[in-house]
This record gives structure tokens, C-alpha cells and sequence, in this order.
């Protein structure tokens, strides 16, 4: 698919696919943990998905004049050293047990995947041939998902293993016995956190030594404002906006949904559930958190999200892309209808297909929003990737309307984004090349 000069590089970038998408996800894992830990209600929790997203919002568009500045190789390590300085913070957040740390610390790993984000992408698609390009960029996306995949049962075995206690429980303890269970705590998040910093410290050295292709860093400033004329632009990187906070309120709260309809209990009583989950977790459950247990079950979300990219990528070959997406998105809607309506495996394994159904959604309205696009095609590039702010935005909506009237209702919202790009879809095939 490279080059054999290009074959080394193209693994160290697709590295990084795998390294911002297992990230992103392992972030929904210290959720559960940090809501008893601070007592937070659930829309204080979806805060941490705010300070997270954010920072695409803040930092696509200044990451690009960086990268025009630093080059596209210095402002690759620069991401990757933000994101081992953000892994770091973890450490002295869980020691100070200090919620505004954690949220600083959110914020400056995802500054650094934003970084990442606006330079792997290009360097990808030159790593050998024209051609190639689709090809080299599915595949890189395709390791995107695989480190969604298994961040949650990583998360489950490392971040949610051991029991979290209530604010209640927490209250009947000694002095002695709470300072005890606070260092425990904190221990939990450091370890994996300090690990993956030097991890990433190592992989910003290697990177150092990649001989990477010249890229043309300059690019026009201007167009803005004509890009924001663009109808179909817009409608779209609102879509974008939709389906990145839908797809993430989803993964956030997929544990504390499934603990409100006591999805636990039913799985260890169900032999052939409560064997997937040894299989996963690769240990027994009787000695683990109720959270651990049914976080298990969340590697499904983001699995079918790996799997369906691969269909997706040959359905959007073979038919026109804007009805794929919206068969996907009527799958995605009828299958919250489904989970709202219904309780225990049926309402649990509903929302975990929704996964499939979110596959194809980000690149496909990415293509669709910018194929009549020429010149601009970077600014308008920039102005989509803005758009994944969404992550921050819908999470913490979804968690307020959670915290006045319960999960299932909560989900008309969700309805909301899937209809809009079930809207989008259809808008879009009069435009169609």
C-alpha cells in the first residue's frame, strides 16, 4: 500500500490513529469513578467531556497556524508532548482529588490530539501513492476504532476493577479508614496515567528520528467568510457537531445506563452473558465493581463502530454515500426507539448496535459537506474538524435532562441529532457528483 521508504512512517502515523481514539474513550472509563468520587450529579460528570471537547473548539483552527509555523514533524511531537504533559496531570489531580485539575488535565490531552489530528491526516494521504490515498486513510481510521474498541475493557480492568464506593459508604467510614480509601483511589488513576505519559513521551522521541515527507505548509487565510455562505457546508459541520455529541453522550453514560436498569445483576444471572464478560474482564466476577462488569460491555459500542467502518467503506463504494447515511441514521434512530421502550438484554444490546449504525457517520458527511468545494477545501476542512465540539456540548445536555427525568426520556435528544442527519442525507442528493 506504501512505498517501502514510506512503510516505517506510515506505521508511526497510523500510531497515532490508534493513540487519540483509545484516549478519547478510556476518558468515558474515569467517569463512573470521578462522579462518586467528587459526588457529582450527571451533569456535573459530563463536564469532563466538556473540558475534553473544547479544546477542538478552542484549538483546531490556532492548531493550523502552528503547524505553519513548526512544520507538520515538529508540530507532531509538540501534540504528543502536550498529550504525555496532560496524561501526567492525572497524577497530582488524583493525589489533591481536585476536579478543576481534572478537567485541565482533559483539556490539555485532547489540545494535543487536536494538534495530531490536523497534521497526521495530510502526511497519511502523501505516504505513497495518489491512488492510494482512500485506501492508506480507511485503514489509519480503521486503527482509530480499534483503540475505541478496547479502551473500554482496558478501563473496566484497570480503572473500574475494584469497588467505588457511595458518598454514603464513603461518609460511615473512620478518618483513618477514609484517608486509606482516598490514596487507593488515587493510586487507581496514577498508575495507568504516568504509564501512558512516558508512553507517549517515548513515541514523541521516535517520532523524532521518522523521516517524513515535505508538505506545502502555506495556505490561504482567506475564505471564511465565503465558506460560511456555503449552505452545504454548514448543514454539515452542524451535522458533525450532532453526531460527534451524540455518538460520545452515548459512550459516556453507557455504564451508568446500564446500572440504572441494574444490568449487572442480570448478567452475572444470565450464563451466557456473564461468560462473555469473564471472557473479556479475564477474571471472575464475583470480585469485581458492579461498574466493571457491565463497562465490559461498552467495547461492543465502540466495536461496532470498527466493524461497521469497514463495511461502510464498501457500501459507500458501491451506492451513493448520502443513502448509506441515512439508512444508517433511520438503524440508529430505530434502535434508541427500541432501547427507550424496552428493558434488560433487549434495552442493553439496542444502544450497543447503535455503534455500528455511527461508523461511516463522521466521514461520510465530511465528504458530503465539501465535495463542491475546490480551493477551500482546507479552510472548509478546518471549520468541520471545529465542529467536533459537539462531544462537549450534547454530553453534558444529555446529562442534565438525565438528571430531571431519567436515561430513556433523556434519549429524545439523541433522536434529535440522528433525525438531523437522517435530514442532512436526504438534502444533500441534489448535490450529489
Amino acid at each position: 500500500m506504501t512505498k517501502n521508504k514510506y512503510l516505517f512512517p506510515f506505521i508511526a502515523l497510523t500510531s497515532l490513529f490508534f493513540l487519540w481514539g483509545f484516549l478519547t474513550v478510556l476518558v468515558d472509563s474515569l467517569i463512573p469513578r470521578i462522579k462518586e468520587l467528587f459526588t457529582l450529579n450527571y451533569f456535573q460528570a459530563g463536564l469532563v467531556q466538556f473540558a475534553f471537547f473544547m479544546a477542538y473548539f478552542l484549538l483546531s483552527i490556532p492548531s493550523g497556524f502552528i503547524l505553519s509555523k513548526t512544520g507538520y514533524k515538529k508540530g507532531i511531537i509538540l501534540g504528543l508532548l502536550t498529550m504525555a504533559l496532560g496524561c501526567f496531570l492525572f497524577y497530582p489531580a488524583a493525589a489533591y482529588r481536585a476536579f478543576s485539575l481534572f478537567l485541565l488535565a482533559y483539556f490539555i490531552l485532547a489540545g494535543g490530539m487536536t494538534i495530531l489530528q490536523v497534521a497526521a491526516n495530510p502526511f497519511v494521504a502523501v505516504l505513497g501513492s495518489k491512488e492510494g490515498a482512500s485506501s492508506r486513510l480507511n485503514l489509519a481510521q480503521a486503527f482509530n476504532s480499534l483503540g475505541t474498541a478496547i479502551a473500554p475493557a482496558i478501563g473496566a480492568s484497570f480503572l473500574l476493577s475494584d469497588t467505588v464506593k457511595t458518598t454514603e459508604e464513603i461518609s460511615l467510614l473512620s478518618e483513618i479508614e477514609k484517608i486509606t480509601y482516598y490514596i487507593n483511589e488515587a493510586s487507581a488513576v496514577q498508575t495507568p496515567f504516568i504509564f501512558l505519559s512516558l508512553s507517549v513521551v517515548v513515541l514523541a522521541v521516535l517520532f523524532a528520528f521518522v523521516k517524513l515527507p515535505t508538505l506545502i505548509q502555506s495556505a490561504s487565510n482567506n475564505g471564511y467568510v465565503q465558506l460560511l455562505k456555503n449552505k452545504v457546508l454548514m448543514m454539515g459541520a452542524f451535522g458533525i457537531l450532532l453526531y460527534v455529541g451524540a455518538e460520545v453522550a452515548i459512550g459516556s453514560y453507557l455504564v451508568n445506563y446500564f446500572i440504572d436498569m441494574d444490568m449487572h445483576t442480570i448478567i452475572q444471572s444470565t450464563p451466557w452473558m456473564n461468560n462473555i464478560a469473564i471472557n473479556i474482564l479475564n477474571t471472575d466476577l464475583a470480585s469485581l465493581d458492579k461498574r466493571a462488569i457491565v463497562g465490559a460491555f461498552v467495547t461492543f459500542y465502540w466495536s461496532g463502530a470498527m466493524i461497521g467502518r469497514f463495511i461502510g467503506s464498501y457500501l459507500t463504494k458501491v451506492y451513493a454515500p448520502n443513502k448509506i447515511l441515512s439508512y444508517f441514521a433511520i438503524c440508529a434512530i430505530l434502535l434508541l426507539i427500541t432501547s427507550m421502550n424496552t428493558v434488560g438484554l433487549i434495552s442493553m444490546w439496542s444502544i450497543l448496535a447503535v455503534g455500528l449504525f455511527n461508523s461511516i457517520m463522521f466521514p461520510t458527511i465530511f465528504t458530503l459537506s465539501i465535495q463542491d468545494i475546490q480551493g477551500l477545501k482546507p479552510q472548509a476542512s478546518g471549520i468541520l474538524c471545529t465542529m467536533i465540539v459537539g462531544g462537549a456540548i450534547i454530553p453534558p445536555l444529555y446529562g442534565f435532562l438525565t438528571d430531571l427525568s431519567g436515561f430513556k426520556t433523556a434519549m429524545i435528544l439523541l433522536l434529535v441529532c440522528y433525525g438531523y442527519i437522517y435530514y442532512f442525507a436526504k438534502s444533500t442528493s441534489k448535490n450529489l457528483v
